[in-house]
Order: C-alpha cells, then sequence, then structure tokens
C-alpha cells in the first residue's frame, strides 16, 4: 500500500497508476492459467477432430446457411472454452457434442421436402444459353464480374459454349457446358428457379 502511494506521488496522477496497473494485467500469465489452457486447448482440439471424424467432413465443407451457423457455433464455444475461466473443458465439449448432434440431426430432417425448404436457399439460374439474367443475378447478389471470373474458370471461350449457369445453395456456380446438343436432364434442375 504505502509502495502505491509513493508510486503516485511520484507519477503525481491516480489515473495514470491505475492504466499501468491494467497494462500489467493484460500480460499477466498464472503458471496454473498455463498449464490448465495447455491442456484445455488439447482437449478441444482433439474432441473437435473426433467429432468431425464421427459426423463428418461436411461440417466444413462448402456451406449452406446452416453449415455457416454451426461453424460460427463451433468456433464461439472453442472460444469460449479456452478464454473463459467459467466454462470448463468438460463443458465445452459437451457443448460441441450438442451442435455437432444438431447439425446431423439437421441433416436427417433436410430430407423432408418442406423442412429442406425451410434451412436451404433454392439454387437461381444465372444464365440460361448465352442469356444473362439480370434480375437473377442481383437476386442472388453476383455481379457480372463474378459470372465472368466462373465462366473462365470452367474454361468457357465462348457465351455460345454455356448451356446453363447455376448459383448453388452453397453460394458455388455451377457451369453447365454445350459439349453435345442433348439437353440437361430435368432432374439436374428440378429445384433451380428460373426466374
Amino acid at each position: 500500500m504505502i509502495a502505491v502511494i509513493v508510486s503516485i506521488l511520484q507519477t503525481g496522477s491516480v489515473t495514470d497508476q491505475v492504466n499501468m496497473e491494467n497494462l500489467y494485467k493484460l500480460f499477466e500469465i498464472k503458471d496454473t492459467s498455463v498449464l490448465q489452457l495447455f491442456f484445455t486447448a488439447l482437449g478441444i482440439y482433439i474432441s473437435v477432430i473426433l467429432l468431425t471424424r464421427i459426423f463428418g467432413k461436411r461440417s466444413f465443407s462448402k456451406m449452406s446457411s446452416f453449415d455457416f451457423a454451426m461453424t460460427v457455433a463451433i468456433g464461439s464455444i472453442i472460444a469460449s472454452t479456452l478464454l473463459s475461466a467459467t466454462v470448463s473443458m468438460i463443458e465445452g465439449i459437451i457443448g460441441l457434442t450438442i451442435v455437432y448432434v444438431l447439425q446431423i440431426s439437421a441433416a436427417l430432417f433436410r430430407r423432408i421436402d418442406w423442412v429442406q425448404n425451410l434451412m436451404d436457399n433454392s439454387p437461381l439460374l444465372l444464365m440460361e444459353g448465352n442469356e444473362i439474367l439480370e434480375d437473377n443475378l442481383r437476386k442472388a447478389r453476383v455481379t457480372k464480374s463474378d459470372l465472368r471470373s466462373k465462366l473462365r474458370e470452367a474454361n468457357v471461350t465462348r457465351l455460345d459454349q454455356v448451356k446453363s449457369v447455376i448459383f448453388e445453395t452453397t453460394g458455388d456456380i455451377s457451369v453447365l457446358h454445350k459439349e453435345d446438343n442433348l439437353p440437361v436432364e430435368p432432374w439436374l434442375l428440378e429445384d433451380v428457379l428460373i426466374k
């Protein structure tokens, strides 16, 4: 206490002393917290790997809005478990498991048409033949520059090579080529919104 008073008298400001104490707290590391942090991080890391192996890689592949929400939830649980003293490693593992079970449940329920329509966007036709569907580009928030880039990635050198371009539910853009004169099978375009 006397040291603090002497320090305040030397610096002349209580707020300067408080700010320095807060600065020191930012870099303060306790031996037990480092060890606890290490084992918690290791436990959560191993749990994510095991749960991803059990429930499938889809958890982190091209994502629908539900998959994105799951990924954010996983990141939040990992951060809370690692950085919060009030969340134990076991609670973090239980939280991760619940999120993975929710994802599997949603994948099973998505087999029901009305549930899938509720959870996922519908694919959207961006080009039909060499005609660019401007309204659908706006709906999908895809620019012509994005479209040109995807056409180049699909090795399109002329627009008359395109049968159709589809904005998928994952945010990918699929390009169907006109390599032959056969029409696209209706099943492939079954859930695609035309306009």
